[in-house]
């Protein structure tokens, strides 16, 4: 199966460094084009190649690695996702420029750390996505781990938790090997508005904590 990574930020170069590391081959891609990301593919050697998103969003299996505020620019127009996966990577925050009156938001309890949550509606971050990728198969994952760590799947002795989500089986067993295949433990939290909540940035009670499985 082919991957794309679309987002070359902290997040996705992080996951293609994790995915050369055992040799899972893809195609990442950001919004300045293939020639801004030669250092990058340079350094990870020969499995990861760069792309245009275009090129990124057709494969098989694509990983949204993107600022919550980009998801509808970038991913609208991509080729029709007729039942391929979209694994979704994103939290419902926004960075807060640190000159800004949020910045000092008193009833902003995230002000302190750079970024505020989107409002939603009620609704969980995963069904927003869905409507911007329709007739794909999403999974939540990668999302609630501190993104410097990705590139070290295996530590202390045993190999960190990747927590993932989804309503699609056939695809979450996909992303459940390919977690494992990079080197991580998957552990199923379930339906997607179930186990995206859980995870997911800014109040999940799994975001931002790092488990290893020894």
């Amino acid at each position: 199966m082919s991957i794309g990574i679309i987002g070359a930020g902290a997040l996705g170069s992080n996951l293609a460094r994790a995915f050369a590391k055992v040799g899972i081959s893809a195609i990442i891609s950001n919004s300045r084009g293939p020639e801004s990301l030669a250092g990058l593919v340079q350094e990870l050697g020969p499995a990861i190649k760069a792309g245009t998103t275009e090129e990124a969003g057709k494969a098989d299996i694509v990983f949204v690695a993107i600022r919550w505020v980009d998801l509808k620019r970038v991913l609208w127009g991509l080729p029709a996702w007729n039942g391929r996966i979209v694994v979704d990577g994103t939290n419902p925050v926004e960075w807060i420029d640190p000159d800004s009156p949020d910045a000092n938001d008193p009833g902003n309890p995230l002000a302190a750390y750079g970024i505020k949550p989107v409002d939603l509606g009620g609704r969980h971050s995963s069904s927003v996505v869905s409507d911007l990728v329709p007739g794909a198969r999403l999974v939540k994952a990668f999302n609630h781990l501190d993104v410097n760590v990705l590139h070290e799947p295996e530590v202390s002795g045993g190999n960190r938790v990747v927590f993932y989500s989804g309503d699609d089986l056939d695809a979450k067993a996909t992303v459940r090997s390919l977690i494992a295949k990079a080197g991580f433990f998957a552990v199923d939290l379930g339906a997607l508005d179930v186990g995206g909540p859980l995870a997911s940035l800014p109040f999940g009670p799994l975001a931002g904590v790092s488990f290893v499985k020894v």
